[in-house]
């Protein structure tokens, strides 16, 4: 029986759908729930979400092994993997409900995002400030069931083709040594 030091990370970096196929591929991660966090509606609708009036940002809860993979190694993966220097914005998405955001569950995870950001802006990975926003612990409320995989069952339809493919694709290249053989 494999033991697993069993972690959560809660980020956002745009429309869920995108960054839920990456995560689905990275070694370590065990589980990626699409949801809502952050605002001031209790069991937000996606429909709600969409309106930017609930305060919730599009969010992913990355259950990951610690023991395989790092909260640190995970935000390489989703600075690499989303722009973070546009604020309330990801393309043609835009609203607070599509704002770069980690919402940490202590002061360690704060910590390493804080050193994270740091490191990137002292190597000027980005042509513009960072704006990702570090926030405390938040509720998380899961999304609809048809968000749950949803490149995986709607690979062929237009926002996934154009926008998603496109990042799984960016993750294969950079990090190619820790892309998961088979999803689960």
């Amino acid at each position: 029986m494999t033991t697993h030091d069993t972690r959560t990370a809660v980020i956002g970096g745009g429309c869920f759908w995108c960054l839920e196929a990456v995560f689905n591929r990275f070694e370590g991660v065990i589980r990626v729930e699409p949801g809502y966090a952050g605002g001031h509606t209790d069991n937000p609708t996606y429909k709600q979400v969409c309106t930017g009036q609930t305060g919730h940002a599009e969010v992913l809860r990355i259950t990951f092994d610690a023991g395989v993979t790092s909260f640190a190694e995970l935000l390489e993966v989703f600075f690499a993997l989303h722009d973070p220097t546009t604020q309330d914005r990801q393309g043609h998405d835009v609203g607070t409900q599509y704002r770069s955001v980690i919402f940490c569950h202590d002061a360690e995870q704060a910590d390493t995002a804080r050193a994270v950001i740091a490191r990137l802006t002292a190597d000027q990975a980005f042509a513009a400030p960072i704006v990702t926003r570090i926030e405390g612990d938040a509720h998380f409320w899961p999304a609809e069931d048809y968000h749950v995989g949803y490149y995986e069952l709607n690979p062929m339809q237009p926002y996934c083709m154009a926008v998603v493919a496109p990042k799984v694709a960016k993750l294969r290249k950079l990090f190619a040594t820790h892309v998961k053989t088979e999803l689960r």
